[in-house]
């Protein structure tokens, strides 16, 4: 019978991307933990090796302390052996002193500048603050106030090619799983003028167009970038085989 502080592989494959995606502690490592108390509101899940005694001993703390904290069965290994994507540490930029990591890019996004800090925001920093400039000032932003620069010309996280910086990010970060290389289709096919690649490229083009005119704020136009992208991401994890039509099947009705 599973424990009830444990959370399986299966389980927290399906909340990674969403909203509700758990702080994920990983105590691998370091035998000493300390708990954190901005976790106290989160749902936390603590990570070791194998999901035995550092973990537990770590999550018994947690909830010492008042935070639901939950242990992954089995552990960091069979996550990695279960196929799951596991971000490699080294390709993460560093974080500032509030622990948080910085990014900077172009103002007045649209497509790869909300798709890209949604996959950072839901997939490798959950904190990450983005910086919205004028263009001719990344460059210097990003170095005064350490951040990192993304979809600019002649960087690192950029277009590379054919494929966008959502793409590169995909790469980098090992992020390559199923329904994320459907979303990456759709995001170039929108952001690279190619609606050919996907069907659906055409309707993130329009949504992405109506967010850019609907806020002034480009804070507010992330806030409803990432809420659109959450939605894209169900549909490619969830429901690409679901149709909808017109008039719905009466209930008992026969197949035709």
């Amino acid at each position: 019978m599973p424990s009830p502080t444990e959370i399986t592989i299966p389980q927290l494959s399906r909340l990674i991307g969403t909203p509700a995606t758990p702080a994920i502690i990983d105590v691998c490592i370091d035998d000493d933990f300390n708990a954190d108390p901005r976790l106290r509101d989160t749902r936390t899940v603590v990570v070791c090796q194998k999901g035995k005694k550092l973990s537990q001993g770590a999550a018994a703390v947690l909830r010492a302390h008042g935070v639901a904290a939950e242990t992954l069965a089995s552990g960091n290994l069979a996550w990695r052996d279960a196929g799951e994507p596991l971000v490699p540490a080294d390709r993460i930029p560093p974080r500032n002193a509030e622990g948080r990591t910085v990014w900077v890019t172009r103002q007045r996004p649209k497509i790869d500048r909300l798709a890209c800090p949604w996959l950072i925001r839901r997939f490798v920093d959950p904190d990450a603050l983005f910086l919205f400039v004028a263009p001719a000032e990344v460059a210097e932003v990003a170095d005064r106030f350490a951040a990192t620069p993304f979809d600019v010309e002649g960087v690192f996280w950029s277009h590379r090619g054919e494929r966008c910086t959502f793409d590169t990010m995909l790469d980098e970060f090992a992020l390559v799983t199923e329904p994320l290389g459907r979303l990456a289709a759709v995001v170039r096919g929108a952001d690279t003028n190619r609606p050919e690649l996907a069907p659906e490229a055409a309707g993130l083009l329009a949504a992405s167009l109506g967010i850019s005119r609907m806020y002034r704020d480009d804070l507010a136009a992330l806030d409803a970038g990432l809420a659109l992208y959450d939605s894209f991401y169900r549909w490619v994890r969830d429901a690409v085989d679901e149709t909808h039509d017109w008039p719905a099947a009466s209930p008992g009705s026969a197949a035709a």
